[in-house]
């Protein structure tokens, strides 16, 4: 009697210690190793594959300001660039210049560089212009603290795209809004897409730029999301300055594909121009453009990351920022400044693009923007 009951206890010891050590070696995986079999985190799991649904989704309506302050006339604006070489930073240039041109208004797009000396340089420049606003575009005010407080006495409404880490007015330093998706949300969904399409097994490269708080805060946000499945595992972070990525990514993929040669199977990036430089290096180490590695993107989602994700070349998916819309909503802050009306308050969701739901685009802002601000505006 003895002996018969102990043949089923010892089968749930067994089978509880192999799940146990398939979800440890999920956590732990070296170079090589299997990370097959059931997910080790199914009810993250199943909250990834719901949110990534949901981001992926290209019929949401417009959820934007509706209404406003009219168009002010004769004004000028300073948009003063962390370095025009970023693409995130240049689409919403863009999408301002279209904005002020409805509004009749004049834009000086003024570059820093990507140095600190040169963005202090080109903001105490927009300053001397005199204009009635600046764009923060792309930098941390902090690094410039002299200047910003030197436009805030002169009265020059200040307004941020990716300054601070949270959309909306901040006090320090003195911005009369802030312009972003929510970065949690951004490294949430990002982090969703590669435990969904992993089924809760990845071993994960991050690209990060430590230099700027506001991607060193995304970054930290990914790892932390990654972290909540113990199938998955972060290989390598790669702190790669933006200025100098055209340089030192492919150095730094030659490395990572010495030191995982078959463990790499998914990047995050905190910015798409990561994996067009990441490129080279993956085609001339045999790697196929539609991966291993798979690649997401968690901003900004310029054409060239469109065209990377449509052809499959080295790049799954990205979760871009609305850039053009984000510059038409530039304009309609500082609309609601010179009009003595707060902020909108506005905060773009966040969206997932593949080649399945791109429709062969190269961009995504929320559908019907540019009608809601010229029918806020009287345009």
């Amino acid at each position: 009697m003895h002996r018969d009951r102990a043949i089923p206890l010892t089968a749930v010891v067994l089978l509880a210690a192999t799940a146990l050590a398939g979800c440890e070696r999920g956590s732990s995986a070296g170079p090589g190793e299997s990370t097959a079999g059931p997910s080790g985190c199914p009810a993250t799991l199943a909250r990834a594959e719901a949110a990534v649904k949901r981001a992926e989704r290209t019929d949401v309506p417009w959820n934007g300001p509706t209404s406003g302050p009219t168009a002010v006339r004769g004004k000028t604006i300073a948009y003063v660039a962390q370095t025009m070489t970023n693409p995130g930073v240049a689409g919403v240039a863009q999408g301002v210049r279209e904005a002020a041109k409805v509004m009749g208004w004049k834009v000086r797009v003024i570059d820093g560089g990507g140095t600190p000396v040169g963005i202090q340089a080109a903001l105490s420049e927009a300053i001397a212009l005199e204009p009635s606003g600046i764009v923060i575009g792309g930098f941390d005010p902090r690094a410039t603290a002299r200047q910003i407080a030197q436009a805030n006495a002169a009265d020059i409404p200040l307004v941020g795209w990716h300054a601070v880490g949270s959309p909306g007015p901040s006090k320090r330093p003195g911005l009369f809004t802030n312009i972003t998706t929510e970065v949690e949300e951004v490294a949430g969904v990002s982090t969703d897409w590669v435990i969904a399409r992993s089924d809760g097994h990845a071993r994960v490269v991050v690209f990060t730029d430590d230099s700027i708080p506001f991607a060193r805060n995304k970054a930290a946000l990914i790892k932390r999301g990654l972290a909540r499945c113990p199938g998955v595992r972060l290989l390598a972070y790669a702190n790669i300055p933006i200025p100098d990525a055209g340089s030192r990514t492919p150095q730094e993929v030659s490395s990572l594909l010495s030191r995982f040669p078959t463990a790499w199977d998914y990047s995050i990036a905190i910015n798409d121009l990561y994996f067009a430089d990441a490129a080279p290096a993956l085609r001339a180490a045999g790697k196929r453009g539609t991966g291993p590695p798979f690649n997401i993107g968690a901003g900004d989602g310029d054409p060239s990351a469109f065209q990377r994700v449509n052809s499959g070349q080295y790049q799954a998916a990205t979760v871009p920022e609305p850039l053009s819309q984000q510059g038409w909503q530039v304009i309609d802050e500082f609309n609601r400044a010179f009009s003595g009306r707060a902020p909108s308050g506005y905060v773009a969701p966040v969206h997932i693009v593949t080649a399945a739901n791109s429709g062969g685009a190269t961009s995504w802002n929320p559908p019907g923007y540019r009608r809601a601000y010229r029918k806020i505006w009287g345009e």
